[in-house]
């Protein structure tokens, strides 16, 4: 009788073991299993939006400014501003690199544009209000040429910078480092260019 009872004991402890290690491998995996989706959410996110500088922080919202940028006329004889929000920036030299890259992007209506958009901008420094803009060769390389289409690429560029950036009161052309003497042989880009209100369409700023 004894021996009986002391079977039924063993038999139960038994089956309660196997239930306690059925549920702890249970868990076990319950537990693998969710952290392993969120490591995956977590690289997923992270190569979506990649942090800029590599490392992981608190986003930081860019404040925008509403500038405008000058393109020509169908007929290459004006420059008409089209209004567009870049990225503000905190020194000048920079605000006028987000407006040539804006720039050289092309116009978001039917305007046409000053800059061939494969124009590859290498540098830009402003010193004592003259603000250095450093293509690449291409820039020549691309153009149409044309003593228009020459003008519109000098004055979109000049009007854009110094008209949002006021304190740029002139803009010299560089290529590969080297001061310009023409694009295309029309126009002499020896020395810095300042604004040419004359061109803008209802001459406002």
């Amino acid at each position: 009788m004894g021996s009986k009872k002391k079977t039924k004991s063993r038999q139960i402890m038994a089956k309660q073991k196997k239930r306690n290690t059925r549920i702890f491998y249970l868990l076990l995996i319950t537990l693998v299993g969710v952290g392993f989706l969120v490591f995956f959410f977590l690289s997923l996110f992270d190569y979506i939006y990649p942090p800029a500088d590599g490392r992981r922080g608190p986003v930081v919202k860019e404040e925008k400014q509403k500038v405008k940028l000058y393109f020509s006329d169908l007929n290459e004889r004006f420059l008409i501003p089209e209004d567009r929000y870049i990225t503000k920036r905190k020194s000048p030299g920079d605000n006028v690199k987000e407006l040539v890259v804006a720039l050289i992007g092309g116009p978001n209506t039917d305007l046409v544009e000053t800059f061939p958009k494969e124009t590859d901008l290498r540098k830009v420094n402003v010193e004592n209000g003259i603000a250095y803009i450093d293509f690449g060769r291409n820039l020549i390389d691309l153009h149409p040429g044309g003593s228009a289409s020459e003008m519109m690429t000098i004055y979109s560029l000049t009007n854009t910078i110094t008209i949002n950036v006021p304190s740029v009161k002139k803009v010299k052309l560089l290529v590969d480092g080297s001061a310009l003497e023409t694009i295309k042989g029309h126009i002499d880009t020896t020395k810095p260019f300042t604004i040419n209100r004359e061109l803008i369409v209802g001459n406002h700023s």
